[in-house]
């Protein structure tokens, strides 16, 4: 049935989705690919990637997905089930998403992108990628993990 709280759930079903695909096409192609880079070319894909990904669109969903998925918990209170799937798809979304990108991931971009290639000597440069790649995918896979988690139950909240 097309209720207010039910649109409203179909969009944070689709946000969470998408950040959840993001996550994991960056564990699964584009951290892979770059990986192959060597140090210089790695730093300079990474800045970047990073500075392209700050854009409307972008942001629309990652910071859509930790608005909505309490907001759809919230419409959805009276329906015991598909509250709490909701609530625990919020949960796991805030701490395990939102949370370790804003905590972890970004501030290893931030220092990333203050990082001077055009100065930077070999051994700087590959010192900068070992202090960076391993933190940022455990990190991402954490990310991708949990919104993942997160569009399953929002899903089987949809068919309750």
């Amino acid at each position: 049935m097309a209720t207010f709280s039910n649109i409203v759930l179909v969009i944070t079903a689709t946000l969470t989705a998408l950040m959840a695909g993001l996550f994991y096409a960056w564990s699964c192609s584009v951290m892979p690919g770059f990986a192959r880079l060597p140090n210089r070319e790695f730093v300079a894909a990474m800045q970047a990637t990073n500075r392209a990904i700050q854009n409307p669109i972008f942001f629309a969903a990652f910071f859509g997905a930790p608005i909505l998925l309490p907001i759809s918990a919230f419409l959805h209170n009276g329906q015991s089930t598909r509250f709490w799937l909701l609530l625990a798809a919020t949960v796991i979304y805030l701490l395990g998403t939102f949370g370790v990108t804003i905590f972890g991931n970004v501030p290893l971009n931030n220092v990333l992108d203050r990082f001077d290639l055009e100065t930077a000597s070999d051994e700087e440069t590959a010192w900068q990628r070992a202090n960076f790649e391993r933190r940022w995918n455990n990190l991402n896979t954490v990310r991708t993990v949990s919104s993942t988690f997160a569009v399953i139950l929002t899903i089987i909240a949809c068919l309750n």
